[in-house]
């Protein structure tokens, strides 16, 4: 009972020692907050800047490798709103026949019953494919803009893709701004995103090539002080 009563008199004296009269308790250590993005640029209308600007795009291949290509003509559009992101607006338009696929051997020696000349070719033109003849842009046209961060957003917009329109989200990222670009004398901002969708949604038949395809884009947007045509 003696030692038993002497532990007990040894944690009351321990736990006063911890909070002593006047003496707050230990500050727990916790992680800063990063503080919001303040975007100096000012609202208004953005033009994509085709000279840097990075559209690439990449499936599941033989299910052994990430095959990634590239559109090499983007136009882009960017109405911003620095006050309230979520008023901002983002419409693009892609020119499927510009698909680079960076294909190094000789495709007509592999694939002469194609038809096609090269594999650039066969991507953009094949039924099978990008149809371009059929379908001659693909567009994206944002429908709603979420902030996630102090730096990130959720751009939700509709993708018009062989005939058929299907909405997709992009996890997209503020590089940062510009007060005045070097070549352009305006403000300039950049943006980057990434996002997924599926090739059977808007109806590509799905072989040893994966169906879902992502989507990454980067590039520089510079503001126009003339009214541009949106890249619909």
């Amino acid at each position: 009972m003696k030692i038993r009563h002497l532990a007990a008199l040894s944690a009351l004296a321990l736990l006063a020692a911890c909070n002593r009269p006047g003496e707050a308790p230990a500050p727990q250590e916790t992680a800063a907050a990063e503080a919001p993005i303040v975007l100096k640029a000012p609202a208004g209308a953005y033009a994509l800047d085709p000279t840097h600007a990075t559209l690439q795009w990449s499936v599941l291949h033989n299910t052994i490798s990430n095959y990634t290509a590239r559109f090499d003509k983007v136009e882009a559009t960017l109405t911003l709103d620095p006050a309230d992101l979520a008023n901002s607006k983002i419409t693009a338009r892609i020119d499927p026949v510009s698909v680079d696929a960076n294909y190094p051997a000789d495709y007509q020696a592999t694939h002469a019953a194609t038809g096609f000349v090269g594999w650039n070719d066969d991507i953009a033109n094949s039924a099978k494919f990008l149809n371009a003849k059929a379908f001659p842009s693909i567009q994206f046209v944002s429908t709603k803009v979420e902030p996630t961060g102090a730096r990130t957003a959720k751009v939700t917009g509709d993708l018009t893709f062989l005939g058929q329109t299907h909405p997709v989200t992009l996890d997209t990222t503020f590089n940062g701004e510009i007060e005045r670009h070097p070549f352009a004398q305006v403000p300039a901002v950049g943006f980057a995103a990434e996002g997924r969708f599926k090739r059977s949604d808007f109806g590509m038949a799905v072989g040893p090539v994966g169906d879902e395809v992502t989507i990454r884009f980067d590039g520089e947007f510079i503001q126009q002080t003339t009214p541009v045509t949106p890249a619909n």
